[in-house]
């Protein structure tokens, strides 16, 4: 399921984002990547643990937390920490790739990657290119968003970022481990969910709607590994 998340940043956030950016100590993005990515990843990473790391990730971390449609949509289990990460100049692309199916965080933990997530930093229009590209079945999807909003997908998926040609691009990426592995069993449960509430919105509580809320919960007993 690709699905985006609109105004996980509020527009405070990105003026304290951009001001923690102004004095961030980029280096080579090739140095957390894995043997095969690290032939087609050319860009610029934070250190993970820089203060311009640490100040974003809060905000981003604190913008999931408020999120109920990033939960319903992803059932977080473990999330990995955020890093952030720059295309321009000469470092303005990253290949045809798919992530590591797990990652290690510093303490050791280790977080199966079953969602992947970008919060884009800046606007669309400070660039030209840098589209997030992710091919599933149905074809690929070009996704380019506005600052603060955010994209997930599943973490099987086959995905690039196209050369920025002008400007700069600037994100936040993560992975996240889910209650419920199967991406097919996530958009089920996130499907019913959001129907759930329209119901709720337009009839209020009713016999059916219980039911229904019963049937949810039952699946997600099901399917969730905690």
């Amino acid at each position: 399921m690709l699905l985006t998340l609109p105004d996980i940043l509020s527009q405070e956030d990105l003026r304290k984002v951009h001001q923690a950016l102004t004095k961030a100590p980029w280096t080579d993005g090739g140095e957390s990547a894995g043997t095969q990515a690290r032939a087609v990843k050319n860009n610029l990473q934070l250190p993970h643990d820089c203060a311009a790391a640490q100040t974003i990730r809060a905000h981003v971390l604190r913008g999931l937390d408020s999120s109920p449609r990033f939960f319903s949509a992803v059932l977080p289990l473990k999330v990995f920490t955020p890093r952030i990460n720059r295309y321009a100049g000469e470092t303005n692309a990253y290949g045809n790739h798919i992530d590591n199916a797990v990652r290690v965080l510093p303490g050791g933990q280790r977080v199966r990657t079953d969602v992947s997530c970008t919060v884009f930093l800046n606007d669309p229009t400070d660039y030209d290119g840098g589209e997030l590209v992710v091919a599933d079945t149905y074809g690929e999807h070009s996704v380019k968003l506005p600052a603060g909003h955010a994209v997930i997908y599943p973490g099987t998926s086959l995905h690039q970022v196209k050369p920025v040609t002008r400007g700069e691009r600037l994100a936040c990426f993560f992975w996240v481990q889910s209650m419920v592995r199967s991406d097919e069993h996530r958009r089920i449960l996130f499907d019913l969910d959001m129907n759930l509430l329209a119901l709720r919105q337009r009839h209020g509580e009713t016999a059916e709607s219980t039911a229904l809320t019963g049937t949810y919960h039952n699946l997600l007993r099901q399917w969730a590994d905690t």
